[in-house]
């Protein structure tokens, strides 16, 4: 079977590249091993899909914490806007939330996913359920790709398989092994916006407490790595959320254990700021017990986890509470200490990190240095962004670019 491009893979890359290349003129075959399309971009969100970020270019790249100069042309060819105006011309209405997060106003992914697959169709691309085994390389080109006994061939091959988290949706990694078949080299992958095992058990007690507005500091020895406000939540291994994820993509699962994590509870409060609150809060009932008097600063879940850490007796009354005592309580609540001991498995992060090197790929049209006629797009390549709609940019911008070009 032959066609002018083959795409190898049917995520949010893969389909806007497609698309993209099929509106240009180009007889399009998309090949994908799994029975539907779009799978992992249906579940993303929580199954709302944070299509992109509505931000400006600077932004983008700010949130790009490796590699970002490789993405700029990319970006430039196309930006949050362009992908926003696209969905709302497939008839999908959007909204941007805090964070400047843009979703389906409908909340629900599927939209998106029906909106992706019904362009193929109209732009005629030919689609067929098939897990690609191999590249077919003469001359230093890939002319086509093989697929069990069958055999496709086309002037360009495009692999946009994904990386290796959520592998039930078909991010195995098969891409990796394709892209190494053309003298690849694959950046050791690593889970990325993924939760943290901590080596405290007491976030189990609090499992499911949800923190706002909190700041969460991550370091490796004395270097702090990760600082910022937000969200994040206490689980029965550890801690998630928001802040947590995007601290990940900063940490080396590799080396998990060498980092620290510090909760400020209070971050609009200098810690002698607290201290005067903590002061007038005990002046306001001297004689109660401390667990009591802090329901005011604390969620009551958190006031024991607290109050052991500082080691001060839940029971003791305010009036008896030294002023050390006060202060190492402040202490713990402007910094709560907890110990990575392992990011969570691959599998379960929501984008990989790692991948085909930038080196070896064109930035103008994703296209390899190494093999004619072939390209990457998406997850599959070296690059992975923050939380906030960010990595689907990378996704439809890296899949327009090489849509273009194919």
């Amino acid at each position: 079977m032959t066609a002018d491009a083959i795409v190898v893979g049917g995520g949010a890359a893969g389909c806007y590249a497609a698309i993209t290349a099929a509106r240009l003129g180009r007889k399009v075959l998309l090949l994908d091993g799994n029975d539907r399309l779009g799978h992992k971009l249906s579940i993303t969100g929580k199954g709302r899909c944070n299509v992109t970020n509505a931000c400006d270019m600077d932004t983008l790249m700010a949130n790009i914490p490796r590699n970002s100069r490789f993405l700029y042309s990319a970006f430039s060819q196309c930006m949050p806007e362009d992908v926003m105006a696209f969905f709302e011309q497939e008839g999908v209405p959007l909204k941007v939330e805090r964070g400047r997060r843009v979703f389906p106003q409908s909340d629900h992914a599927a939209d998106i996913v029906n909106a992706l697959l019904s362009a193929m169709r109209q732009a005629g691309v030919r689609t067929e359920r098939a897990r690609v085994d191999a590249l077919i390389l003469q001359e230093g080109a890939c002319i086509g790709v093989k697929s069990g006994e069958k055999s496709f061939y086309a002037q360009s091959v495009l692999l946009a398989t994904g990386g290796a988290s959520y592998p039930r949706t078909g991010s195995c990694g098969d891409g990796y092994r394709l892209a190494k078949m053309a003298g690849h080299s694959i950046v050791s992958p690593q889970p990325s916006l993924v939760p943290i095992v901590t080596v405290e058990e007491y976030p189990a007690r609090m499992s499911g407490l949800s923190l706002k507005n909190v700041l969460l500091t991550v370091k490796r020895g004395n270097a702090v790595c990760y600082s910022e406000q937000g969200e994040m939540l206490f689980t029965h291994f550890g801690v998630s959320g928001p802040l947590v994820l995007s601290a990940s993509a900063m940490m080396d699962a590799r080396c998990a254990s060498e980092y620290s994590l510090f909760i400020d509870m209070k971050p609009a409060l200098s810690a002698e700021q607290l201290d005067l609150r903590i002061q007038r809060d005990f002046a306001e009932s001297p004689n109660r017990i401390l667990a009591n008097t802090l329901q005011k600063l604390l969620p009551s879940s958190l006031i024991p986890i607290v109050l052991e850490l500082a080691a001060i007796s839940p029971d003791l009354r305010v009036n008896n509470v030294t002023k050390a005592q006060r202060q190492q309580l402040g202490a713990i609540v402007k910094a709560l200490p907890l110990h990575c001991r392992s990011m969570r498995p691959i599998a379960e992060a929501i984008i990989t990190r790692g991948g085909v090197s930038v080196k070896e790929v064109s930035p103008k049209t994703m296209e390899s240095k190494l093999c004619r006629g072939l390209f990457f797009a998406g997850e599959l390549l070296d690059v992975d962004a923050y939380t906030g709609g960010y990595n689907l940019q990378i996704a439809f911008a890296t899949g327009y670019v090489a849509g273009c070009a194919i």
